[in-house]
């Protein structure tokens, strides 16, 4: 993504990072066509945290950082509606984005800079292993992944996700480039939690 791309936004009350899962459920027209056209062409779309608005109904404005995801798996639920699993690949920055008559907001962006692999610092220990006992409770679809409690950034991002934080700090968190720097950060905050 050198020059801007432009996909679709789906504006959640959610963040994701980049090696997540998230699961969806599916149910506006605006959002089935969406993940049609993802499917049939092998495109993806963004998950952006709703700034001002709602998930359902007009367009929400949202926060300009968010994360370009894939369609990772699919299936009809029980109940009919579609359920869908996205996938995080990368922090992107929305430039600009546009509400189409359908309501379905797109955006144009650019793929930030993804951090260099960087192992878990001892210090982080702690993290690593809440995170393998929040995986060992919480079942599908994370529990189909293989750990990567090594990796500083797969271990925040995890935790970022999965922790009940405020949305304002899972945001603040996504827009960190530094997995070292939101690992500090995310154990800060934790610990004013009384997490760990």
């Amino acid at each position: 993504m050198a020059e801007p791309d432009t996909l679709p936004v789906f504006p959640l009350h959610a963040v994701l990072l980049p090696g997540g899962l998230l699961p969806l459920r599916i149910f506006e027209a605006r959002y089935l066509d969406m993940v049609s056209r993802c499917l049939r062409e092998d495109s993806g779309f963004v998950v952006a945290l709703i700034r001002k608005g709602q998930e359902t109904g007009r367009g929400a404005e949202v926060h300009d950082v968010g994360t370009l995801a894939r369609i990772a798996d699919w299936r009809q639920g029980d109940d009919g509606l579609l359920e869908i699993t996205a996938h995080g690949e990368a922090r992107v920055r929305l430039l600009a984005t546009e509400v189409r008559p359908d309501q379905l907001v797109v955006g144009r962006l650019r793929a930030l800079p993804a951090p260099p692999p960087r192992p878990l610092p001892a210090e982080f220990d702690s993290l690593a292993r809440l995170l393998e006992k929040i995986l060992q409770e919480i079942g599908p679809p994370w529990s189909g992944q293989t750990p990567r409690l090594d990796d500083a950034e797969w271990v925040g991002g995890r935790l970022v996700e999965m922790l009940p934080l405020e949305m304002a700090h899972k945001q603040a968190l996504l827009e960190m480039g530094d997995p070292l720097a939101r690992l500090f950060h995310l154990r800060d905050l934790m610990l004013n939690l009384d997490v760990i």
